[in-house]
């Protein structure tokens, strides 16, 4: 014993000292994380640094070199360490930090006595502090489900005015007091600014509950907007937070899908807290009818089809589409080519985006009846005006079609005989900036003088100037005006400026009237949350008083309910969707891809949730095809390709076919995934059979109106392969089932008691039949496919 208290006694003083050697957190209560490619560049908990005793640690799993940023969950200037000229950590860094990774690494952030901060990466060596563990009954045993009557009613999005009821239950004595909190989100831009003001906290009326303890709160939601609401519990042990649980959501800042709450103890910072969202719209809120109808077909035009090698941009040519800014453009030998990627060694410039092909309008009026054939009846455009570029988002004149795709004259004639196949025209482009090489901006002087910066030199004279926030205190011309996201070809427009509001949808001639007057069905808006809302509330109003059809399209990538109150967007292009079902048919977890999915069911209002663009495969995204791991294994992709179709076929929403993903075109990364439609009278050759399957599944949708009107339940069985989900419309029911395993899965489950009093299910595509038994039915899924299922009376 005596040995033991002299040991004790020596490592006392090692001990004190080591606790001298900890010091306050730097960055006080703060909450670092790592944001970057490796998690779209969210802030999310499982890439959150811990503080310890002198250092911020995180551990993380990640291979190759990646880019990231250090960052609270509101990049804030003086909580934002981006990379110096080390690559060292630094506040005032404004580019990205890269590291290069293989595995299963820790990463330590200190900073010294002057404030600088370094950051270490090595092998895992960081053991995190574990969570302390709830042990009481009365908060475990408290529930709430957003999705279910008996919790909350009326259930989603709901017009303002409404009064909703909200109910927590619990099983076992011990819940003494509940309060419904309920809050307005504010949220700017692409996410940076996300916070929650404070609406009411509402005392919950007890009310005897079986053992436990029910509460139950009433609130009416007057105005507009997207709340935030939880609840705070109190039992004998302690106050909790029961509130949305820690499903990630493609692409979104907040955590949790909806449904079955989480409790966890109330935290001091409730900016912690993780809201459920109620969206709250306009009254009047009317998204096109035939939206839900719609199934797109989706054209990068340069690569669809040249119809007319006159107007082909050619180098030398000294026409306005032969030149790419200060130098010739590049011209593609043959149709069937990879497109150019600089520093790869394949013989093309150090320039991105200046490779043609010839493609243009007059090859899409060709090949209408193909489009038609397909089953698309409405055409979606990445940008036809004029632009150097290939892409056209730099645009040049927003009320002139690129002279490489034809003339004014070609759109309309596309629109009218698009038109005549049932088809409607929907164009795209950025109303957030121009081309360095326009005549707004005119950096090259490639047009007449009177650009905002002619020949690389502010010109405050030109009619364009208040268009551009310059600094002419700077010396750099790169550094004299803000290109978006830091791209100089890309000078951001000033969105509060009157003229180019007057410019962009408030004159007569404005360009958003200038193609509605033309035959355009609608509008996609590029880079929508880097536009402020009030402008767009401003254009749709503009745009429905022009063609009241017309329909609205943001480009969004997380979750846009605040783009959907009636006084914005009617749908936006569904990238949740996206990820959600390529990552389910790469073989994922069937419960992940329906937790993204419902909460789009439950957050957006029904009119959008049936407009949404869903897609598979983008001109900014790896194709479907690549996803799927075109280069190991061509017919397993094409399989998972064709179980992704079904799911869209059959989903709400409007199913969208990216140019080419029919007939098995593949493709990474930008630019690859911008590459030629193989026709087979230019050299390529396109899977027939993978086209007469999509042709089947278009054809179903277009067959079947419960598929395309049909209300989705709630689904009816979610495990790790397996989804089941059921529609309806009036008295008409489908019932789709989908297995992502490489082996056959039989499932059972209950039914809807409407569907379980049907005699017979049948198969529209392939004729076989289910009978229920007692509620419940039995299905074996073949692996790698879905199953439509539908009562007599959903054919009419």
């Amino acid at each position: 014993m005596n040995k033991f208290i002299a040991l004790c006694a020596a490592l006392l003083p090692l001990a004190s000292a080591h606790a001298a050697d900890c010091k306050p957190a730097p960055l006080g209560d703060a909450t670092l994380y790592l944001r970057g490619g490796l998690n779209n560049w969210a802030a999310q908990d499982e890439q959150a640094f811990e503080y310890r005793c002198n250092a911020y640690f995180l551990n993380i799993r990640a291979q190759g070199t990646q880019e990231f940023k250090l960052a609270d969950e509101d990049w804030s200037a003086a909580l934002t360490f981006g990379g110096g000229t080390d690559d060292q950590p630094s506040r005032a860094g404004s580019g990205n930090i890269k590291r290069a990774f293989n595995g299963e690494h820790t990463l330590k952030l200190s900073f010294a006595a002057d404030g600088s901060a370094a950051l270490d990466v090595g092998p895992k060596t960081f053991k995190p502090t574990p969570p302390q563990p709830i042990t009481d009954k009365a908060a475990l045993t408290t529930h709430f489900d957003s999705r279910n009557a008996e919790f909350k009613r009326p259930f989603g999005a709901q017009p303002a005015g409404t009064e909703i009821t909200f109910t927590v239950g619990n099983d076992v004595p011990g819940l003494k007091r509940a309060t419904l909190v309920v809050e307005r989100r504010q949220m700017t831009g692409n996410q940076e600014q996300l916070s929650y003001e404070p609406v009411a906290r509402i005392a919950m009326t007890a009310e005897s509950r079986g053992m436990g303890t029910g509460f139950t709160a009433r609130h009416t939601f007057t105005a507009t907007g997207v709340y935030g609401y939880w609840f705070e519990i109190e039992t004998e042990q302690g106050r909790y937070a029961l509130q949305n649980n820690k499903d990630t959501i493609y692409w979104t800042r907040e955590k949790g899908s909806m449904g079955i709450a989480s409790v966890e103890r109330l935290p001091s910072n409730l900016n912690r807290v993780r809201r459920y969202r109620q969206t709250i719209h306009a009254p009047g809120f009317e998204v096109p009818a035939w939206a839900r109808d719609v199934v797109y077909y989706y054209v990068f035009p340069e690569r669809f089809r040249n119809g007319d090698k006159a107007n082909d941009p050619r180098p030398g040519g000294g026409r306005p589409q032969d030149r790419y800014q200060d130098r010739d453009v590049e011209r593609h030998a043959t149709w069937m080519e990879k497109p150019f990627k600089p520093n790869t060694g394949d013989g093309s410039d150090a320039l991105f985006n200046n490779d043609f092909f010839g493609g243009d309008l007059q090859g899409l009026v060709e090949k209408l009846d193909y489009i038609k054939s397909l089953g698309a009846n409405a055409l979606y455009l990445t940008p036809v005006f004029r632009a150097p570029s290939n892409h056209k988002y730099d645009a040049a004149d927003y009320k002139q079609i690129d002279p490489a795709f034809g003339t004014n004259a070609d759109f309309e004639r596309l629109c009218a005989e698009a038109a005549k196949r049932g088809i409607r025209v929907i164009p795209d482009t950025s109303l957030n900036h121009v081309g360095a090489d326009s005549p707004y901006f005119n950096r090259f002087n490639n047009f007449p003088k009177g650009g905002a910066f002619d020949g690389g030199k502010i010109n405050p004279a030109s009619p364009y100037a208040k268009w551009f926030k310059f600094k002419p205190e700077e010396t750099d011309p790169n550094k004299q005006f803000q290109g978006w996201v830091g791209v100089t070809d890309l000078p951001e427009l000033d969105k509060n400026e009157p003229s180019w509001r007057a410019y962009a949808y408030r004159d007569p001639d404005s360009v958003t009237n200038y193609w509605l007057d033309r035959g355009a069905a609608g509008w996609r808006m590029d880079v929508a949350p880097w536009v402020p809302d009030d402008f767009w509330r401003e254009w749709r109003t503009a745009v429905k008083t022009k063609r009241p059809d017309a329909l609205t399209v943001a480009e969004t990538w997380f979750d846009s309910s605040k783009y959907f109150l009636g006084d914005m967007f009617d749908s936006t292009m569904n990238y949740i969707f996206r990820n959600a079902v390529l990552d389910y048919a790469a073989g994922k977890s069937a419960k992940q891809m329906a937790a993204n999915l419902e909460l789009l069911r439950e957050a957006y209002p029904p009119q959008a949730f049936s407009a949404l663009m869903n897609l598979l495969s983008t001109h900014d995204q790896p194709r479907a095809l690549h996803h799927f791991g075109e280069d190991k294994d061509l017919a397993l992709a094409k399989r998972r390709l064709l179980l992704s179709v079904f799911f869209q076929m059959t989903y709400p929403g409007a199913p969208t076919i990216y140019y080419g993903d029919e007939v098995g075109l593949g493709g990474g990364e930008d630019p690859f995934n911008r590459a030629p439609y193989p026709w087979a009278d230019e050299g390529g050759k396109p899977d027939d059979a993978l086209l007469a399957q999509f042709k089947r599944l278009t054809k179903l949708r277009h067959d079947l109106p419960v598929l395309r009107h049909g209300t989705l339940q709630a689904p009816l069985h979610a495990d790790d392969h397996v989804l089941v989900l059921a529609r309806r419309h009036g008295d008409s029911w489908a019932l789709t089932a989908t297995n992502n395993s490489l082996k056959a899965r039989t499932v059972s489950f209950f039914l809807p008691a409407e569907l379980g009093a049907l005699q017979q299910l049948k198969s529209p595509l392939d004729g076989a039949t289910a009978r229920p038994r007692a509620n419940r039915l039995t299905l074996t899924l073949k692996p790698l496919s879905g199953l439509i299922l539908t009562d007599p009376k959903s054919g009419s």
